[in-house]
């Protein structure tokens, strides 16, 4: 019964009562549909829907071929210098393309090749542009710093700019190309580039030529020296500090400090460049920290234990120093000083000395004998050791102090020929002309024109294990060596 009641046909076409065999009649012969089948479409209907899709189908196919984007290809490699602006642009021209890819398939063809085109730059354009960019922006940088030793044959440098300057050339000599070195003219000039001396004369005996010794360094001694020149620009003290720091103590003070310091390191058996370290120490203190006379002979003993520690192989202990200085000061009061000179010296305490240059140049010195000349060497150290109680020595540099011991003592040995050389002014950087105001001191000092009553360095060396080099006097200075 439900399956009578649930069929249904078309009421104009079909009148009266329909039986059960009737229905299943009608139902074979398809004009009478259940309620539950599908119903078929109008024919009309149906071709106007499958037209509308084929339209839609057409439009979305081309719409994904329109929003296609550009093809940037490989541009990770490629270096753009203009970064932002390639970005820019880039945008610019994608945003533009797809306007143009929503009109047609036609109008995308056209498009693509010209963004691509326009968006990747080749790599030699990129590199060219960012060398030209480096060049406005970091050019090269030549240094080159003259110093004149001419007139007092002095290096002034009293302010800290500078001493940062020279500073600043040391550092900047490893980032420097090395460059080609011309000749500077025998003017008392010589020049720095980087920390690289240009050679004053290319007739000089290379003293570096031995590579076999390895304890003198050879192949980097240039560079070694050329450092220190600089160095002893920056790491020195003030010349004046006796007028403007120190009130209590005076220059002869100074002077019997450092005589009696000279006896202390014959009585540790201490190495020269010990006492040479001593008395910068102490003059470098000087410089900066006001202190009382009572307390000048503990910064003596305690920069010397600094020194001691720094060039000795086994440094005297501080009770020995204490032991020296006949209990006058304890340990405590020198172990605190020691950390006061330590905190002030930001426990840099290296400075080239003119024993410092004092070495390379008496090699240099005795390049021209044939056999080494023990007598001179012996000379040029005694010479030098006397500017140590000399306050006004400190206007000078330690290498000019060093480079006029060699001359005088040249002189004081040999007057048949010129105490100064090619391979001398080659080594010290300095002419003849520039060390005359230096020797003629220095002669005044050998010669004890002023009568100065501190001996302890001339009856050191008048010893015989020294040559007794002390009692020797040079002639008087021509002007023809200058």
């Amino acid at each position: 019964m439900r399956k009578e009641n649930g069929v249904s046909a078309n009421v104009g076409a079909l009148n009266g009562r329909i039986t059960r065999a009737r229905a299943a009649t009608l139902r074979n012969s398809g004009q009478l549909q259940p309620l539950n089948a599908p119903k078929q479409p109008d024919q009309k209907q149906v071709s106007r829907a499958n037209t509308k899709r084929s339209a839609l189908d057409e439009n979305h196919n081309a719409g994904l071929q329109h929003k296609k984007r550009a093809v940037l290809q490989d541009v990770t490699n490629v270096c753009c210098n203009n970064s932002y602006k390639s970005c820019i642009n880039a945008t610019k021209i994608q945003a533009k393309s797809n306007k143009q890819a929503r009109k047609g398939e036609a109008n995308s063809s056209k498009v693509e090749p010209d963004v691509a085109a326009q968006v990747q730059p080749t790599r030699a354009n990129l590199q060219k542009e960012d060398t030209q960019e480096l060049a406005k922006i970091e050019p090269k940088l030549e240094v080159t710093c003259s110093v004149n030793l001419k007139e007092d044959a002095t290096l002034p440098l009293n302010s800290i700019n500078e001493g940062l300057f020279y500073r600043w050339l040391s550092n900047r000599s490893s980032a420097m190309p090395s460059q080609s070195q011309s000749r500077p003219r025998r003017n008392g000039k010589f020049s720095f580039s980087g920390t690289t001396i240009t050679p004053s004369n290319p007739d000089f005996v290379d003293i570096d030529s031995d590579k076999k010794d390895h304890q003198l360094c050879s192949l980097y001694s240039p560079e070694i020296y050329n450092n220190f020149r600089v160095a002893e620009l920056v790491r020195r003290p003030y010349p004046n500090f006796m007028e403007t720091i120190q009130r209590d103590i005076t220059q002869s003070m100074r002077g019997i400090l450092v005589d009696w310091l000279v006896e202390v390191s014959e009585e540790y058996k201490l190495v020269p460049d010990t006492l040479y370290l001593t008395v910068h120490l102490i003059d470098w203190f000087l410089s900066k920290n006001y202190i009382e006379r009572q307390r000048l002979q503990l910064l003596g003993i305690t920069c010397m234990l600094i020194a001691s520690k720094y060039e000795e192989i086994c440094a005297p202990r501080v009770e020995e120093f204490c032991f020296i200085t006949d209990n006058t000061y304890t340990k405590e009061e020198v172990l605190k000083m020691e950390t006061k000179v330590l905190k002030y010296f930001g426990f840099q305490i290296f400075a080239p000395t003119a024993k410092t240059f004092l070495r390379r140049f008496l090699r240099a010195a005795q390049a021209s004998y044939k056999s080494p000349s023990i007598e001179m060497e012996y000379l040029a150290n005694y010479l030098a050791e006397l500017t140590l109680v000399d306050f006004e020595f400190l206007n000078f540099v330690p290498s000019i102090v060093a480079a006029s011991a060699v001359f005088l003592a040249r002189w004081t040995l040999d007057q048949s020929s010129h105490p100064w050389n090619s391979t001398l002014e080659h080594y010290t950087a300095y002419n003849q002309s520039d060390l005359k105001t230096t020797v003629i001191a220095l002669q005044d000092l050998q010669l004890n024109t002023k009568g100065c009553p501190l001996s302890a360095i001339r009856m050191k060396y008048r010893q015989q294990k020294f040559k007794s080099v002390a009692a020797l006097t040079s002639p008087k200075l021509l002007e023809t060596l200058f």
